[in-house]
């Protein structure tokens, strides 16, 4: 099967993007195999996850996005990812600057800026709720959250010399956040500015640090705010490992946050051909000018 496939990055995120107009490519195994393959940092082209774009399933959405993590496994919902794909679907002609778009977390809106895109969520009901937890002989004061997928927002002041990998890892299968897991992100406020954190995330599905991450910038960004005691509109700053900052803009209501924006960059980086047998998950470089396997 001849694939098309298109790299996008998101500050710091990359993810290899599909373009599955007649929803011919399989779900399931094939898909997990697939995921697995492109992501794979030396034998594949490398990537945090796969996005793949098809034809919306209700009406009045443009798309459908599916996201799989670079392990294979089907994440609900991918910040960086559905900023990615807003500029995806714009350039294959499936949106316009303003869109509407499915996802297994629900329904979604963006829509283009200069150099990226803004991300619409839908409200984010509850509260953060203090989930304290002790992993590596360290205890550690956490904040839990789900935004579209779970995250666990760990409150730091080593974050530079933090080890992400060994602590990420314990915390990310905790018995706290059983059975479903969560991801992990560990925040320092910053010291003048208290709306602007500094975060370092572990991601489930990765399994290890990214350069950022979209919905745990959220998460990130409604904890701080909570735990500032703000109420009604706000904009945070969150700057992930890449240092690129994304936009946190929302209203705080007692039960939760409405209006719900995540900004920052997105951008193609390459798009290339590639043969993808389904039987045996091999990828092959196809020469698209001469028409032939290399």
């Amino acid at each position: 099967m001849q694939l098309k496939v298109f790299k996008y990055e998101a500050a710091g995120n990359d993810f290899a993007a599909l373009w599955d107009p007649h929803a011919n490519l399989p779900d399931g195994a094939p898909m997990e195999q697939l995921a697995r393959a492109l992501c794979d940092r030396r034998r594949g082209i490398g990537a945090d996850g796969i996005l793949v774009l098809r034809p919306a399933d209700v009406p009045g959405a443009d798309f459908r996005m599916v996201y799989h993590n670079a392990d294979g496994s089907r994440g609900e919902m991918c910040g960086n990812g559905a900023r990615s794909i807003a500029r995806f679907a714009r350039l294959m002609g499936m949106a316009r600057d303003e869109m509407a778009f499915e996802t297994d977390a629900g329904p979604y809106r963006a829509s283009l800026i200069p150099g990226g895109a803004a991300v619409a969520f839908p409200p984010v009901p509850g509260l953060p709720g203090a989930r304290p937890a002790e992993a590596n002989g360290r205890a550690w004061q956490i904040d839990f959250l789900r935004v579209g997928v779970p995250h666990a927002v760990v409150w730091v002041e080593d974050l530079a010399s933090l080890d992400v990998a060994a602590n990420g890892h314990a915390l990310r299968h905790h018995a706290a956040f059983a059975p479903a897991g969560t991801n992990v992100n560990f925040a320092t406020p910053d010291p003048d500015d208290p709306t602007l954190v500094r975060i370092r995330t572990y991601e489930r599905g990765v399994e290890a640090e990214t350069l950022a991450c979209g919905t745990g910038s959220t998460a990130t960004a409604l904890c701080r705010a909570r735990r500032l005691g703000l109420s009604g509109a706000q904009t945070m700053r969150i700057v992930p490992t890449s240092g690129e900052t994304l936009t946190i803009g929302f209203r705080l209501t007692a039960d939760g946050a409405e209006d719900v924006t995540l900004s920052g960059p997105a951008r193609l980086v390459f798009s290339t051909v590639l043969e993808w047998d389904p039987a045996t998950g091999a990828l092959l470089p196809f020469d698209a000018a001469l028409g032939r396997k290399l």
